[in-house]
């Protein structure tokens, strides 16, 4: 079995990067060159990078430097946010929240939710994988969900050695959390008081199902062969020219795959980015670790933390059913299917994430501070349209309509004018 069809995420990069550009070209480049009409409708000027407050290199057992952003709110926004939460009013007592990130992505993949909390007053810590983002790489066979659980311990131990945490993990970032769970039980029960589980599994099924893009990836990488990973390993500058020629082919293939609502161009070329920049060689070293993969019985130790569990009713990589594996090992779990969004949800419906990350973060903090038995609740699961989304949507695809129809009368109007200059012309002439 090939790579690319053990995981087809690997066929939707290779693909974007560029190998399938020559092949793709011909079918996809009239529907990308459509596709994106409709992302410049909703093009925003919204930066999509922040600056941390802080930057650390956290090195693993193994030698790895890991790359980790540290943000820390204003004093006042932690005092407001402590204030009727914990007990004495305490901003010491806000718990940490360290965010986890996803296969091929980095932790860029979190900043919407990176700005929302540090606004309401938490400290907020982010780290790179092993081979991802400004993380150093690891040897081949450290590739693996159980040495990613031990690089997240590491990063804890290092920027947040005491009081609460909350973890949130997107995909590969939320089997990380199960990794860890199932190593270290006693840390998730003694400090952690929120867990927020994106677009993710803990095994039992079949992972990346699959979608447009990332079959058309896989069957090209079967065609090709998985021999392209060596040279295009070994050729990165070759990489690059490739991007840069098919970057609408790109783009369409990323947006695809990632996203089931439309999104800025901005925000798919940032997803395309991180996707794009993370080492051929590494995405296919991290193949074997999906294969058989199964934490259920981590759940279990997260049993007494109140638990978020958050997908996209269309994300083809870990559909719902993912999902519904997790509610069903972790008693009291809520289960928010959000319509209409795709893989990449923190970037598609980033308001809507952050609202149920904030209230998340109270209800375990409170959860912790009152004693509240947490695995007596019962099990909620709400299927959610994201309207605020929805009404932007509608309201920049209006005016985009309005530039449209205003430019068309501009143009219009400067063509009859150009008929009557030349006729003025013409009238001159034979008059002459």
């Amino acid at each position: 079995m090939s790579a690319a069809r053990r995981n087809p995420i690997l066929g939707v990069v290779l693909g974007a990067a560029g190998v399938a550009a020559g092949v793709a070209a011909g079918v996809a480049a009239d529907r990308a060159g459509r596709h994106r009409a409709a992302l410049d409708a909703l093009e925003t000027t919204e930066q999509l990078e922040i600056t941390p407050d802080e930057e650390r290199v956290v090195i693993t057992e193994d030698g790895v430097a890991l790359h980790v952003e540290i943000d820390v709110p204003r004093p006042e926004a932690a005092a407001a946010a402590a204030q009727g939460l914990t007990s004495r009013d305490d901003p010491d007592r806000l718990p940490t929240v360290v965010f986890t990130h996803g296969y091929c992505l980095s932790l860029r993949s979190w900043v919407y939710q990176r700005r929302a909390l540090k606004a309401a007053g938490y400290r907020v810590v982010s780290w790179d994988h092993r081979g991802h983002g400004q993380s150093g790489r690891g040897e081949p066979d450290s590739y693996v969900i159980d040495q990613l659980g031990q690089d997240l311990r590491a990063v804890i131990d290092d920027v947040a050695p005491e009081g609460h945490l909350v973890l949130a993990g997107h995909s590969m970032g939320g089997m990380t959390m199960l990794a860890l769970g199932e190593r270290y039980p006693n840390l998730i029960r003694e400090r952690v008081s929120g867990a927020a589980f994106v677009s993710t599994s803990a095994g039992g099924l079949t992972l990346a199902n699959g979608g447009r893009s990332a079959t058309f990836g896989r069957l090209l990488l079967e065609r090709v062969g998985p021999s392209v990973l060596g040279p295009l390993s070994d050729r990165p500058e070759l990489v690059g020219r490739l991007r840069r020629i098919g970057r609408d082919v790109e783009e369409f293939l990323v947006e695809q795959n990632s996203f089931a609502s439309p999104v800025p161009r901005k925000v798919v070329r940032h997803t395309a980015d991180m996707l794009l920049s993370t080492p051929l060689d590494v995405i296919n070293d991290y193949l074997v670790t999906f294969d058989g993969f199964d934490k259920r019985p981590a759940l279990a130790e997260f049993q007494d933390t109140v638990t978020l569990v958050f997908n996209g009713r269309e994300d083809v990589l870990t559909p719902p059913a993912h999902s519904e594996l997790i509610v069903e090992g972790i008693p009291g779990a809520e289960h928010i299917v959000v319509n209409d969004a795709g893989h990449i949800i923190m970037l598609e419906h980033a308001d809507l994430l952050s609202a149920h990350l904030l209230e998340l973060i109270e209800r375990g903090t409170r959860a912790r501070e009152e004693h509240i038995p947490v695995s007596r609740g019962p099990r909620v699961r709400r299927i959610v349209t994201d309207v605020a989304k929805n009404r932007r949507q509608a309201r920049m695809e209006r005016e985009a309509d309005e530039i449209v129809r205003a430019e068309r009368v501009r143009a219009l109007a400067r063509l009859s004018r150009a008929k009557d200059a030349a006729l003025a012309r013409e009238q001159a002439r034979r008059g002459s």
